[in-house]
């Protein structure tokens, strides 16, 4: 890639980043053409060549998506105050624009038709490996830890009487990161992933920003794969910089939300992570007495596998809770 076109990248990356922030404000082209540094009729051609959306289409979608998102996430906050929390003026046009989407009512959704969705959305490319799925199911089971007068709160997951990770609620300060982003599919591709984080390293050696295991290597999911299509799903994979580290070229800069946090730990195979992912919003969560916040989720890396004895991955995966 030219460093011109890293520049543009730069730019284009800056503008979604300040979508994803500022969803309840005026996202109208000319505040996103001042962000990205761009006179208002080039930025609009140029963020629909490298994104392929127009701006509009980008920010309506955006908004739609984490409104749906919030639905099934937060059934005690009602559709009205999701819908201006997204950034739409009014009920009636976020309506228009949710059954535009997803040719159901935000009320339908929440009442089931999101598990239809995302059921419609699902496709296995091997269907023996989907025949052998048809076996017995595992057993998973949750384990609350803490003592009855702990603070600590700690759950172990099982499956099949073997715990698989340890599960820790707590708070984590913003992170400060240097990024590269990817638009489009990544499950399954360690090439992707690791391609990424080898071009970070690249970029920081040199600028002596390079010092593990103080420096921490993560990836940023800002869009859920039920909900967001595959091609327009955004990943983020950063390693943590001192703060007054500066953004170069496609080199992005930017912090992870502080907040409270569920830190799944896992030892896993490197083909796992989706089970992994699995294993707490399908068995932890539903047991834990929390839910989901409005935040991306992360998987912060904390070892280089090739220097495990199995290969293994250490990873937490860290999902924003709040109390049901």
């Amino acid at each position: 890639m030219s460093a011109y076109r890293e520049d543009y990248q730069g730019r284009i990356n800056r503008v979604m980043d300040y979508i994803d922030q500022n969803l309840s404000e005026n996202l109208d082209l000319d505040t996103l053409a001042e962000v990205a540094n761009f006179s208002r009729y080039h930025f609009h051609r140029i963020f629909r060549a490298m994104v392929g959306e127009a701006v509009n289409q980008y920010v309506q979608r955006v908004k739609i998506e984490k409104a749906a998102t919030l639905l099934s996430n937060q059934p005690k906050k009602s559709i009205t105050e999701i819908a201006l929390q997204c950034g739409f003026s009014s009920s009636a046009t976020f309506a228009r624009a949710f059954r535009d989407a997803f040719g159901m009512s935000a009320s339908e959704w929440r009442n089931g038709g999101n598990s239809l969705h995302s059921k419609n959305r699902k496709t296995d490319s091997n269907p023996d490996q989907q025949e052998g799925k048809k076996g017995k199911e595992d057993e998973y089971k949750v384990a609350y830890l803490g003592g009855v007068f702990s603070n600590h709160l700690q759950w172990n997951i099982m499956k099949n009487q073997v715990e698989i990770a340890k599960v820790e609620v707590k708070e984590l300060p913003a992170m400060e990161i240097a990024y590269v982003r990817h638009v489009g599919p990544y499950k399954g591709q360690s090439e992707l992933f690791a391609g990424m984080m080898n071009q970070l390293i690249q970029w920081g050696a040199p600028r002596g920003l390079i010092n593990f295991p103080q420096t921490q290597m993560l990836s940023v999911y800002h869009d859920d794969p039920a909900i967001t299509d595959e091609a327009q799903l955004r990943l983020t994979v950063g390693m943590s910089v001192p703060a007054d580290t500066k953004a170069e070229g496609e080199i992005g800069r930017m912090a992870t939300p502080a907040g409270k946090y569920a830190i799944a730990h896992f030892e896993i195979d490197g083909n796992a992570y989706e089970e992994a992912w699995s294993a707490v919003y399908q068995q932890w969560l539903p047991d834990s007495g929390y839910q989901p916040a409005d935040g991306p989720s992360l998987e912060i890396y904390l070892n280089n596998p090739e220097t495990h004895p199995e290969k293994k991955h250490l990873v937490d995966i860290c999902v924003p809770v709040k109390p049901l």
